[in-house]
């Protein structure tokens, strides 16, 4: 929580997030409300063009749909027919991608409607997960909840590896692909835990949480600098991503059953070798991929958006860090937020990059802001 004595700084980030979170009500959610909207498919377009147009569709991704659920279940009651179009995403998440002959849901679709990719892929069921688990918290609706509790079925029983971590991708009857786990999915599938947590006591959850912290300490984390690298250990050609990192630490800082453990710990002792090497300190910029010291220049440059606003919400649970919340919120605000919605990804220098604004940046920046209201609160 900030001290209002301790900072110059608290008065002009209130001011500023104030003016940020309502171009997110007046910009950004209409985009999703109107033209990213197919209406005869009920699903978000993948993809806006600069001008709001959607760019000709070459499939709709579950993941896609869950994501924008969660925005809409999390905006009930504070966007006029929210409710009404979270409703449409979840029965659109049934409709669409559910695999009614081996269950979980599909990866994605193709334009008309058909099933795509037919792959089961963990990234999908942690965002499923986490969607209903929100949603549920907000309708208390008994198939909600059902849902919900498939998903945690088929992650627990189909995914599982048995040593606390999870394979990335399946087929569609479940045999294996030899994939093997990956950081990122394992990253969403402790916030769909998290968010599971959040709504109900469940202590079978609570263990599969713990359990995951432990394996990807021992599995994923670099016993010298404590960063969490994206492939397991004894992968070749491995890195780290600087928005990863602060994405695991808000999720591990704010939860009072992580905080303190191992995992938080590593990325506590790293936090600042990952400021270090992976944002600019003149203009806030953070890079996409670095490798281990004493590699010291990025592996990629790219700034993505979803990495600003997670170190955003990383810098939330730091103390004393009105300041730096401040200049990161300012360099949101004028390097990727603008009239007609976002910049997706600037280059090294600074340039757009990407022009089209995706169904998917809204969860990342919600969660940000709702990051900044907590601590503001």
């Amino acid at each position: 929580m900030p001290d209002a004595s301790r900072s110059a700084s608290l008065p002009e980030l209130t001011t500023l997030f104030t003016t940020v979170r309502q171009h997110f009500h007046d910009v950004i959610v209409p985009m999703w409300q109107g033209p990213g909207w197919n209406a005869e498919l009920a699903l978000p377009y993948e993809s806006l063009d600069a001008e709001r147009a959607p760019l000709p569709p070459q499939r709709y991704r579950a993941m896609a749909c869950a994501r924008q659920l969660y925005v809409f279940a999390s905006l009930i009651g504070e966007v006029p027919r929210a409710e009404e179009r979270a409703s449409a995403l979840f029965r659109s998440l049934q409709r669409h991608f559910h695999d009614a002959e081996h269950g979980g849901w599909f990866y994605s679709i193709d334009p008309q409607g058909a099933p795509l990719d037919t792959g089961k892929d963990l990234y999908t069921h942690a965002f499923i997960l986490f969607a209903c688990a929100h949603y549920w918290g907000k309708v208390r609706e008994p198939l909600v909840e059902s849902t919900l509790n498939a998903a945690l079925e088929v992650i627990t029983r189909r995914f599982a590896t048995g040593d606390g971590l999870y394979e990335a991708s399946l087929g569609r009857d479940w045999s294996t692909c030899q994939s093997g786990p990956l950081q990122n999915p394992l990253m969403h599938l402790a916030e769909g835990f998290l968010a599971v947590l959040s709504v109900r006591d469940d202590a079978h959850v609570r263990q599969a949480l713990l359990n995951l912290c432990d394996a990807m300490s021992r599995q994923f984390v670099d016993p010298g600098q404590k960063v969490m690298m994206e492939k397991p250990l004894k992968a070749v050609d491995n890195w780290f991503e600087p928005g990863h990192q602060f994405e695991w630490y808000f999720l591990l800082a704010s939860s009072p059953l992580l905080r303190g453990g191992k995992l938080h710990a590593a990325l506590e002792f790293s936090f600042s070798l990952t400021e270090e090497q992976g944002v600019d300190p003149d203009c806030g910029a953070v890079c996409a991929m670095l490798g281990l010291a004493p590699q010291t220049t990025p592996r990629d440059a790219t700034q993505r958006i979803w990495a600003q606003a997670e170190y955003l919400r990383a810098l939330t649970l730091r103390s004393g860090s009105d300041s730096a919340l401040l200049r990161q919120l300012q360099a949101l605000q004028q390097h990727f937020l603008h009239p007609r919605g976002w910049n997706e990804c600037l280059d090294a220098d600074g340039n757009v990059s990407r022009r089209d604004m995706p169904s998917t940046t809204p969860y990342h920046l919600l969660t940000c802001y709702r990051g900044l209201a907590d601590y503001l609160a």
